[in-house]
């Protein structure tokens, strides 16, 4: 096994580090792949990544991209962003196809494109609420308590589970306009 290989096979196994996390998404381009990984699945081509990419920077569509544009992300990509990324775990680069693939780690970093706006509601604690009133009232079903004995307790169940899912459908509603992979311009907000 040459020792490029058993650094990207090291990285793949190993847990990654904020740090390396927010090494890696800080530049424009590296968050662009993981978008471009995201939305197309894989495995991807670079020639295909490298036209996205400079169509979502020079905000034009694909079609419109030059030769010259494309080049040059190209080439950082190949050169650099690719390696850096493929080092870390988050991509496998095959060179000699110049294809690019999902690795574990990839789906980890996903989480980190999304946008969360200041003032947003704290879904965390409803959640954590949500489930605590719902182990008081199986204990209190337990228990005999007497209001919650006037339902059945497949009823409750019912209620909670319906009470979750409404939740969870409207988090999810919400969070559709919260990501980062906007049609035409995925991080057209992040760098303002």
């Amino acid at each position: 096994m040459s020792n490029r290989t058993s650094r990207v096979a090291s990285g793949r196994d190993r847990t990654l580090s904020k740090g390396e996390i927010f090494d890696v998404l800080q530049n424009q381009r590296r968050r662009y792949v993981l978008q471009y990984l995201e939305r197309f699945g894989e495995p991807i081509a670079l020639s295909d990544l490298a036209t996205q990419v400079a169509a979502w920077e020079y905000r034009i569509p694909v079609e419109e991209v030059s030769n010259e544009q494309k080049k040059r992300v190209y080439t950082t990509l190949q050169q650099t962003h690719l390696k850096k990324m493929e080092e870390a775990g988050i991509v496998e680069y095959d060179a000699e196809e110049n294809l690019i693939r999902r690795t574990p780690h990839t789906e980890e970093l996903t989480v980190y494109l999304e946008i969360v706006p200041g003032g947003e509601f704290p879904w965390r604690e409803y959640y954590l609420s949500l489930g605590a009133i719902s182990c008081a009232v199986v204990a209190g079903l337990w228990t005999g308590l007497f209001p919650l004995t006037l339902l059945d307790p497949l009823e409750w169940a019912t209620v909670i589970a319906v009470t979750f899912t409404a939740s969870a459908a409207y988090h999810t509603f919400l969070g559709a306009d919260m990501t980062l992979d906007d049609e035409e311009f995925p991080a057209e907000e992040f760098d303002r």
